[in-house]
Formats: structure tokens, sequence, C-alpha cells
């Protein structure tokens, strides 16, 4: 099931992002409001990649926009290192989110189509006066490392392909010295054989930059090659989370299952959940949100909204009705 809590949140490490209790909603026609997440919390330390997963409008975008207040949060609390982000004064929220740089997942219309792409990568730079980290020779020394022929540097984004607008847009997140990196759905609107190429790139810039990242993806299989944890979104909730091996060879919640049953080749055998028709986030279920949908939801589903407990050394899940026996912990 789908639920709340924040027993999955580490202590034994520092992180450098933590969530709790994260709302994000919508006023829409007729005094109505679109619950995009609610109460959703999780944890990212130095150097790691969370993958965030879900089907399409399960709130995964929409949180990570979150986290850099891209719009504020509508209840919760966001602390990135020993700032409460939410409560910033808007230049000082500026200024931090030179930290927090994101990848967005359309790689052309994220870009500025009537400005060369050295200017737009160098944008940033100019903006903040980072002269001394980024200088000319860098900010060509970055392109290089995207594989961008500095030569090209007047020409427009309609001038590039969409594989190479996305490594413009890499550059351009780069171009501040970021510790955290969101990447929403940036290989999605890529041929298969580009999405490799970007994927790798991200993995090499990661260790080369020593960087966080969100990586927010529909596609598991794309989540599991880069991720060293996942979490698993369902409308607006977190239903699963842990270490991406735990994830993916002992997923224990429903939903996941239904997931990875999904992916052809898998496997697992499909029950046919994800046929159903996705609830509205304007009037999601009570309970267990996911109950209207699963082959294993009882009376208690339909009226408890569960919450997280312990799986495995490093997995979480909120379910009444979890589909393995969990690890037993000393």
């Amino acid at each position: 099931m789908v639920g709340i809590g924040s027993a999955h949140l580490r202590t034994d490490e520092d992180p450098i992002i933590e969530v709790n209790n994260l709302v994000m909603e919508f006023p829409v026609a007729n005094r109505a409001v679109v619950q995009a997440v609610s109460d959703v919390s999780f944890d990212v330390v130095q150097g790691e990649t969370l993958g965030i997963v879900g089907e399409s409008g399960c709130g995964k975008s929409t949180t990570a926009k979150a986290v850099v207040q891209m719009p504020k949060p509508t209840s919760g609390s966001v602390r990135y290192r020993d700032k409460e982000l939410t409560t910033l004064s808007k230049q000082d929220l500026r200024r931090t989110r030179s930290d927090l740089q994101m990848i967005f997942q359309d790689p052309v219309s994220s870009l500025n189509p009537r400005r060369g792409i050295r200017d737009i990568i160098s944008e940033g730079v100019e903006v903040w006066g980072t002269s001394g980290t980024w200088g000319e020779a860098r900010i060509t020394e970055l392109m290089e490392s995207v594989g961008i022929d500095p030569q090209y540097g007047d020409r427009k984004p309609f001038q590039f392909s969409g594989g190479q607008c996305q490594r413009i847009s890499i550059a351009r997140a780069l171009a501040l010295d970021p510790y955290v990196l969101i990447s929403d759905e940036p290989v999605s609107a890529l041929d298969v054989s580009v999405q490799a190429q970007i994927l790798n790139l991200l993995e090499d810039l990661k260790q080369e930059h020593q960087l966080t990242m969100l990586f927010i993806s529909h596609d598991l299989a794309v989540v599991r090659n880069i991720s060293d944890r996942v979490m698993v979104m369902y409308l607006g909730r977190v239903a699963e989370v842990g270490d991406a091996d735990s994830i993916f060879g002992n997923a224990a919640h429903p939903y996941t299952q239904a997931l990875l049953a999904a992916i052809p080749g898998s496997g697992i055998e499909d029950d046919g959940s994800l046929s159903g028709e996705l609830p509205s986030p304007s009037n999601p279920p009570a309970g267990c949100r996911f109950h209207t949908r699963c082959p294993h939801a009882t009376e208690v589903c339909t009226t408890t909204v569960p919450e997280f407990a312990q799986h495995g050394p490093d997995h979480w899940l909120a379910c009444h009705h979890p589909q393995s026996t969990p690890v037993t912990l000393s």
C-alpha cells in the first residue's frame, strides 16, 4: 500500500537533502484541490543517486521541483545541508539554488531559442559572477566534456539534435559547480541509443564532479542502471524505498511488483492491477491509495493509511499486506 511516516529516514548518516512531510496542492475549478504530493518524506546522502519512479501523474516531478521551491510547497520541510529552504528569503533562496541545478525533460524547449549555446551555458556564471571558477577556458572544457564542439558555440539550439540539446542542458546545469543535480526525465524524449549515451555521460560527470543526484523517471530499467537507492511513488505518496538491488531483486509492495511485471522479459507475472483506472488526484481514495487497483486489498486498506515499516537492511515499504517476508534485524 502507499502510505506515510518517516521511519525510513536514515539516522546514521548526515543527509545533504532531507524532506519531511512534503505536501503540494494546486487549486483547480469548482474549488477542488489536486493533491499532487501528500506527506512525502525522503533523504539523500552526499554522493548517492536516488531514483524516483512511478506512473505518469504520481507526483515524482512535482516532488523534485518542490525541493528547489519551484513552486514553494504547500507545507512540509525541505532541508539542504543546514538550511531550511522553505523559510529562506527570496535572495538567499536564489543563491542556494546555484547548488541545486535541474535538467528538464524536454531539452529543446528548456533552452532559449534566441541565444547561442555558449551564452546559454555561461549565463549562470554571468549572473553570479563566479568567473574565477568558470572562465572562458573552463566553459570550453565543459562543452568538450559533454561532447559539444566549442567551435559551434554561436549556434542556436534549433541547430542541434535532441540528444545534443540535452548535453547542452547538462553543461548549463554544471556551470555553477552544483552539489546536487536534479534530473527530471532527462532521457524520456530521446532515442534509445541516445539515452544510453546521456546516461553514461551523467554517470561519468557524477564521478568527476562528485555530484549527488535525484533522477526522476517512469522507466524502471533506466533507473536500475543509474540509481543507488530507489523511491517508488503512487498517486502522491511513497510506496517503497530502499537500496536499488533490494527493490529490484526483492520488491515487496504490490505496486512495485506490478511496475516490474510491466517490463518486457522481467519474468514477473502481470496481475493486471495497473490496467485499472488511476484515481483522480483531486479525490484520492481513503486509506491506501492503491487499494482500488490492488489484488491483495482488504477492508483495512480502505480505511487506514499504512505507515512505513522496515523490510530489510535498507528496504522500507508502506503496505498492510507486503508480498514477501520482512527480514528480522538484530
